[in-house]
């Protein structure tokens, strides 16, 4: 390898970096298990600094390490086993899964590291679609 990173990762889509950090904000912000509770509007910029620099400074490997990360919380508030905002937990799943849908395109081991966040993500999509067309509760 020439030592040059690879950045074909970057052209994917800016609704990532656009749209993922007020939903994870709201996402982080029902966290249980936190000595100070914060709200969305005081995490969001610390969200989005951090979205900033695994596009400035990160690899292909440390982004999709977020997004799985984003995939675990989506995940937890579709089967009800973490509270948060189901509508946050929506834009995000479908951010991220627009996005695995995508690597498809590029080439490298992306898209079939990501199989099986994408299985998992469009349950949770379909279950939050769900969800918030009834306006049920879990």
């Amino acid at each position: 390898m020439s030592g040059r990173r690879r950045l074909d990762w970057l052209g994917l889509t800016p609704e990532p970096e656009r749209e993922l950090p007020t939903a994870v904000a709201a996402l982080r912000a029902s966290l249980p298990g936190t000595a100070t509770p914060r709200t969305a509007e005081e995490l969001a910029p610390a969200e989005r600094r951090r979205v900033e620099r695994l596009i400035l400074r990160g690899s292909r490997h440390s982004w999709l390490r977020y997004l799985a990360e984003v995939t675990d919380l989506v995940t937890g508030v579709a089967a009800g086993s973490r509270t948060g905002d189901r509508a946050a937990a929506l834009l995000a799943g479908e951010v991220v899964l627009d996005h695995h849908r995508m690597l498809i395109g590029l080439p490298g081991p992306g898209y079939g590291r990501t199989a099986t966040d994408r299985t998992a993500l469009e349950g949770a999509v379909r279950a939050l679609r769900t969800h918030t067309r009834t306006g049920g509760s879990r």
